[in-house]
């Protein structure tokens, strides 16, 4: 009997009807020579401290650093995963053939490996390997099966962080909240984690920088010139004086047209969606968290109208190209936006369809399954994740940059108007518009350069109305979980450009699938909490960070270059003994700098809100992460 094992009741619903599976059983379904059974997530999980010795139960200073030799799994204490991991292990125990079908991912890897070690599985594996639910997708994956042995790379880097999330969560934890915690019996522990850590840094950094931000006046001389307003090309004017003098200087004087100059330009459309970008796009069309978006989508993947969601990329493989004609077909209510592209051969340019931008999945995008079973917020990430697929094979937007160029008596001014020509792919939004109620930044800029200037000709001049306007230099804005989300991507440097975000991700911290659990586990140890849209650190959580020294703890930068070498050993360019190596001694390391800290430093614990908003959160252990 040939033995499937996916991720879900649900995953393997879906495989056993495929396979023809469809008796039912305690735990499995069987059929046509398949048994098909399941996992809840993970049912296995790395050894606590105490099983590996009676002396790490208690936490103690001098037990530190805690470090396995080797490491070791169990199976969780759960009674309902004991109970279906006794029918996965009976079923694998007669199997003369079992195929993985876990998520197609580090962690799906890592879930079933350990479920299939702890069964001391001797017969062969095969691997089944999908981005997307639909029947068609199962039946090609299970005619494209691979031996397991092709994925070990994947499971190692999994181990890795898993390992390494151990080590310095475990270690680092019990090291800080017995060395700066206060010990009264309900104080919660200190949570320092390899990813947490360094995000609660950027947050209570970004705090910092707001908080000593000193705001200095300046001046900026305008002038009204047939109801258009220009801007001194000299830019701000620090000092007042100086600039009651310019504005006296022009009083009166003619204003005169010396340049009048247009550029044509050209607008890609925006990349397909990443996990990342989508979280980011949400939170700031719909206010939704990251984790909350997270689940949308996954359960959008498990209905079948979308593909695999915890991505990193924003490309496609060019063999997913021949099925984008058949998938925007079935989008039966984006019609009127199908429309143009009919009858002429789609687009496919680089920026979309690049292999070698593509190792585990591809960008988000329609299955070309509809449902009509959507909550009204999957829907609203459905028609976002449609109508960028949409976009893509528009053409470009065309649009003329007008820049006219003034002066008055020796002082220069400038205007620059944007005028859409040909709006190409951006049909697509014109209807689009952010609906959480808040003014939304881009689009009022947007909507300022979108301007049609009047015609202007060189060397014409009339009167105009000079103006000197105080203007307030501004400080750093607080994160919301939208740039949080972009500065873990890219190991806190905040950039705007598509091309350089998509270099930096690969040394962002945490990976896509877990930024979301991360915040959330900020929120639950009440070291940062929501402000209207914007995260606030906690004093607990602001002292901390003050008290932690070592910046392999707490550096975005370092921490990313660590997300780098998981990746590297993910692609067999690095290997994962010398990874587990690399942890153990800087975890060796930070316990002896922090027990030569001989201050008598503590931090205080932030009181339990009387009121905490509702937040769609996942539970994580205090030592780890």
């Amino acid at each position: 009997m040939i033995v499937c094992i996916a991720e879900k009741p649900s995953v393997a619903k879906d495989i056993a009807h495929v396979l023809g599976a469809t008796e039912q059983h305690e735990g499995y379904m069987q059929g046509a020579g398949y048994q098909v059974t399941w996992t809840f997530g993970h049912l296995c999980e790395l050894k606590y401290p105490e099983d590996y010795t009676p002396m790490w139960k208690t936490w103690s200073l001098g037990a530190l650093p805690m470090v396995p030799r080797p490491f070791g799994i169990r199976l969780k204490q759960d009674k309902g995963v004991e109970k279906q991991f006794r029918v996965i292990e009976n079923l694998m125990r007669q199997a003369e053939l079992i195929i993985n079908c876990g998520d197609a991912g580090q962690e799906g890897e890592l879930i079933q490996r350990w479920v299939m070690q702890k069964v001391g599985v001797t017969c062969p594996v095969q691997r089944l390997w999908i981005s997307s639910l639909t029947e068609e997708s199962i039946r090609e994956g299970f005619n494209n099966l691979k031996d397991q042995s092709e994925y070990t790379s994947l499971y190692e880097a999994g181990l890795c962080r898993a390992i390494g999330d151990w080590l310095l969560g475990m270690n680092a934890t019990r090291l800080y909240t017995l060395k700066y915690g206060r010990h009264e019996r309900q104080a919660p522990p200190l949570s320092i984690g390899r990813v947490q850590t360094p995000t609660l840094a950027l947050i209570v950094n970004r705090q910092r920088e707001i908080d000593r931000f000193v705001p200095e006046p300046y001046w900026v001389l305008a002038t009204v010139y047939r109801d258009v307003l220009f801007t001194a090309t000299k830019g701000r004017i620090t000092d007042e004086q100086q600039g009651q003098e310019a504005l006296q200087q022009i009083e009166g004087k003619p204003f005169e047209v010396v340049d009048v100059s247009a550029k044509n330009g050209r607008e890609a459309p925006p990349r397909l969606f990443d996990l990342t970008s989508l979280q980011v796009e949400c939170n700031r069309k719909f206010g939704f968290s990251a984790d909350l978006t997270l689940s949308l989508i996954q359960s959008l993947y498990e209905k079948k109208v979308t593909t695999y969601p915890r991505v990193d990329t924003t490309y496609l493989s060019d063999d997913i190209y021949p099925k984008c004609g058949p998938i925007l077909n079935a989008l039966k209510p984006y019609a009127p936006l199908l429309e143009p592209l009919r009858g002429r051969k789609l687009l496919k340019s680089k920026k979309v369809f690049d292999s070698t931008k593509v190792t585990d999945h591809h960008a988000i995008i329609p299955t070309g399954v509809l449902s009509n079973a959507l909550s009204p917020d999957e829907s609203r990430v459905f028609d976002l994740v449609a109508r960028r697929f949409i976009s893509v094979f528009y053409p470009d937007c065309l649009f003329t940059t007008t820049t006219v160029l003034g002066d008055v008596d020796g002082i220069g001014f400038k205007v620059t108007g944007k005028h859409i020509t040909s709006p190409g792919w951006r049909t697509v939004f014109a209807n689009d518009r952010k609906s959480n109620g808040d003014d939304d930044e881009e689009e009022r800029k947007e909507a300022d350069e979108e301007c049609l200037l009047p015609d202007f000709i060189k060397g014409e001049s009339g009167p105009h109305q000079p103006t000197l306007s105080k203007k307030m230099t501004s400080p750093p804005k607080p994160y919301t979980e939208a740039t949080l989300l972009r500065a873990m991507e890219t190991a806190g440097k905040m950039v705007d450009d598509e091309t350089l975000r998509e270099a930096l991700k690969e040394n962002g911290i945490g990976r896509p699938s877990t930024r979301a659990a991360i915040i959330e586990t900020l929120f639950k140890r009440r070291y940062i909490v929501k402000v209207r849209k914007n995260l606030m650190a906690t004093t607990t959580g602001c002292q901390l960070i003050d008290i932690i020294h070592e910046d392999l703890l707490k550096s975005a930068e370092l921490t990313g270059r660590w997300e780098k070498k998981l990746r590297d050993i993910e692609h067999r360019r690095y290997a994962s003994a010398t990874f587990i190596e690399e942890l153990k001694q800087m975890v060796s390391d930070i316990v002896a700098q922090v027990l030569r800290d001989n201050s008598n430093r503590h931090v205080e614990a932030t009181p339990e809100p009387t009121k905490t908003p509702s937040r769609k959160s996942k539970s994580t252990k205090s030592e780890k992460h």
